[in-house]
């Protein structure tokens, strides 16, 4: 515990005992799900994690305090709509202005690491975005990438959103000499899809496995792994109805002139809506499952 961190006591005993303790965001609750569905989902997480032998950690900012375990009620607090959403640039201004917040994959992996959790469990990694008008250069780069480049945690996910630019962001985790590990897929995952057009360079199937690599990694370099795990086979998206939605959506980013930080949100909004909740289902699947894995995953390395 220091003025800028608090870690709940479970979450403390469970990293002094050198048990496995898993990390969750809140953007995922605050922003990602619909009101109402997001506390169902936040609690879900943390019993899945629990069932795989592991404590969850979910963090989130809550008076300008950040915190690394939550109460049932601050759990509460983070699923009300009007949380402020934090990056690792924002960190320091909720801070220092006391304002609540929900942490993105950047600032949850910082403050994960700071507190000595190895594993990180969530939906999908932030990456490039597409370039709206197409044809034209974007710099909208997530910061979620040069922090895993930077932060020696394991992101289990399932791979970056299909409305991102996928080939330029499985270019920049190579750049930044990121690992990349496909969970039992020899395919990097496109979020509601299980499959890319891209390979991932090194497959591990189970997590015994992933442990020994994730391991062996942080002897030889500080950045962070990625593993990729594919949405449950059942819960993935037609891939018709996928293609013809993501299509609609571009185009509405255009017609409407949405850019930046807007153009996630509305692309999301916009499958929810036209898959009828299929891709609502989906994400909520695909990261109840991931954290299923970085748990396993997380118990290993607590052995070794």
């Amino acid at each position: 515990m220091s003025a800028h961190l608090v870690i709940a006591d479970e979450v403390a005993t469970a990293l002094g005992e050198g048990r496995g303790v898993v990390a969750l965001e809140s953007t995922l609750l605050a922003h990602g799900l619909p009101p109402g569905r997001s506390f169902e989902v936040g609690v879900r997480l943390e019993k899945v994690i629990r069932a795989a032998g592991a404590v969850p950690a979910t963090i989130a900012v809550l008076d300008g305090v950040p915190r690394v375990g939550l109460g049932i009620g601050e759990l509460e607090r983070v699923c009300s709509p009007g949380l402020a959403k934090l990056s690792l640039r924002d960190l320091g201004a909720a801070i220092a202005m006391r304002r609540d917040g929900a942490t993105t994959v950047a600032s949850t992996a910082t403050l994960a690491h700071k507190a000595g959790i190895r594993v990180f469990a969530t939906g999908g990694l932030g990456g490039v975005h597409l370039s709206v008008p197409s044809g034209t250069v974007t710099w909208d780069v997530s910061a979620d990438l040069d922090v895993l480049a930077n932060t020696p945690v394991t992101v289990v996910c399932s791979g970056v959103k299909s409305i991102l630019d996928i080939a330029a962001t499985v270019e920049v985790l190579e750049t930044r000499s990121v690992p990349v590990l496909g969970y039992r897929t020899d395919h990097f995952p496109a979020f509601y899809l299980r499959e890319s057009a891209h390979r991932v360079p090194w497959r591990v199937d189970n997590a015994v496995d992933a442990a020994e690599v994730i391991s062996a990694h942080g002897e030889v370099s500080g950045s962070g792994v990625l593993m990729v795990n594919p949405v449950p086979a059942e819960y993935e998206l037609d891939r018709a109805l996928h293609d013809r939605l993501l299509d609609e959506g571009m185009a509405l980013l255009r017609e409407r002139d949405i850019r930046g930080k807007d153009v996630t949100p509305a692309l999301l909004e916009h499958f929810h809506s036209g898959s009828a909740g299929s891709s609502l289902a989906a994400n909520t699947e695909l990261v109840a499952d991931n954290a299923r894995v970085a748990a396993e995953v997380a118990v290993q390395l607590s052995s070794r």
